[in-house]
């Protein structure tokens, strides 16, 4: 391992530990020590699409044209150390929040600014980027590894005292560290900005939307929003399920879904090279439908090993769509624009998506309650269902070339 890709690396393990050390668990944390509602647990967990939305225009109007992708990391995740402090320290819903919702419209953007700093050293992203992004989902494993094992805040006697409150202060604690260390990341200034183009449109980041041109982007593009409707199910309700049904350390064997993002994620550019971004792609969004289907059947007797297969699915789930839309994303734009087409990317996912997903899972969460428990079969097939619907429109709706794209880096 180079250098660079070491402290590339290294940043990427911060990034995704911040993240992977208290969302996984804030759906129980709020059900069990705030009281929270399905719907006011939507409410929370739709913050990170409030974020992923505004991303675009801080990442297109800052990083892309005035100050360097790098130090607006830093102080963004040193501002982040202090909202997920107050977190921490929220008595209620009502005050924990508003601290959600400032916190994510400051995380959301660092997940494009990351991108962004990684990509400008490479010169090759397509087999690069895979080796590096890895590390953030070591990252999110590591943290669910120490909630689940290390200090156990996961068990059901800590649960219920509030030990997941301390997720909250090790994710802080993460955050000023990455902060201070993005001051030594590489240098990534702004690329100055082509003869005639430094309007307005450039400068909010909107030149990323001439992506939308392309017939095969702008399907993809849609495909991303309607993806992550059932997407939002699991960050929502997977870890109050399997806590729920009695699944012991449910946090860490969670991360069995990590473990097995890192093993596709290095097989990922060699299946991209060997079938195209189309079929990845399709593989991804099949394995959700799959996913959802297994957790409707399993249980946590004798076929307990389907809900273990669902959560492993996630290495495909993920990988497949989304690291394989970042790399086709990058493809696709411009080097004048890529930061912001990042952004769009994030906004698209993590943004419009998620934003309808988590009030659909928070109703339909909310409808199959029962009392004390709820009627999972049914909150599962739901995402199933539209997931699957999904591949079909998608596999007939995009006609691009869908191997070019990348074999032209390989």
């Amino acid at each position: 391992m180079s250098t660079m890709t070491a402290r590339l690396s290294a940043m990427m393990f911060l990034q995704f530990f911040i993240w992977g050390g208290w969302f996984v668990t804030l759906g129980t944390f709020l059900a069990s020590n705030l009281g929270a509602s399905g719907g006011q647990i939507g409410m929370a967990f739709s913050t990170q699409s409030w974020g992923a939305i505004i991303a675009p225009f801080v990442i297109g109007l800052i990083a892309d044209r005035f100050f360097n992708a790098e130090r607006i990391l830093a102080v963004l995740h040193l501002v982040g150390a202090v909202l997920l402090y107050q977190l921490y320290r929220a008595p209620d819903f009502s005050t924990f929040y508003p601290y959600v919702l400032a916190y994510m419209m400051i995380y959301m953007p660092t997940l494009a600014l990351v991108n962004s700093v990684a990509f400008r050293q490479m010169s090759d992203p397509a087999l690069e980027f895979s080796r590096i992004r890895v590390w953030g989902t070591i990252g999110w494993i590591v943290a669910g590894v120490v909630i689940s094992f290390v200090f156990a805040w996961d068990s059901q006697a800590l649960i219920s005292s509030g030990g997941l409150r301390n997720t909250f202060l090790m994710s802080a604690i993460a955050s000023l560290v990455l902060g201070l260390y993005s001051f030594t990341l590489p240098r990534t200034a702004p690329l100055k900005p082509e003869v005639g183009r430094s309007g307005l449109k450039q400068m909010l980041g909107l030149d990323a939307l001439s992506l939308l041109k392309d017939r095969s982007y702008l399907v993809f593009f849609i495909a991303s929003i309607l993806i992550c409707i059932p997407l939002a199910f699991y960050y929502q309700n997977a870890n109050p399920f399997l806590a729920e049904i009695g699944v012991t350390n449910p946090t860490a064997k969670m991360a069995i879904g990590q473990v097995s993002e890192v093993l596709f994620m290095l097989l990922l550019p060699l299946f991209i090279h060997r079938f195209g971004i189309k079929i990845a792609l399709l593989v991804g969004m099949l394995a959700w439908a799959l996913r959802y289907l297994l957790f409707a059947y399993g249980n946590n007797g004798d076929l307990a090993f389907m809900l273990f297969t669902g959560i492993a699915l996630h290495g495909i789930c993920y990988d497949f769509f989304f690291v394989s839309g970042q790399i086709y994303t990058d493809a696709k734009a411009p080097e004048r624009f890529r930061s912001s087409a990042q952004g769009l990317i994030t906004l698209a996912t993590y943004g419009l998506g998620m934003l309808i997903g988590f009030w659909v899972a928070g109703q339909v969460t909310d409808h199959y309650a029962l009392t004390g428990s709820h009627d999972w079969k049914s909150i599962w097939l739901f995402p199933a269902g539209f997931a699957l619907a999904i591949f079909f429109c998608f596999a007939l709706a995009f006609k691009g070339r869908q191997a070019a794209v990348v074999q032209s880096t390989v």
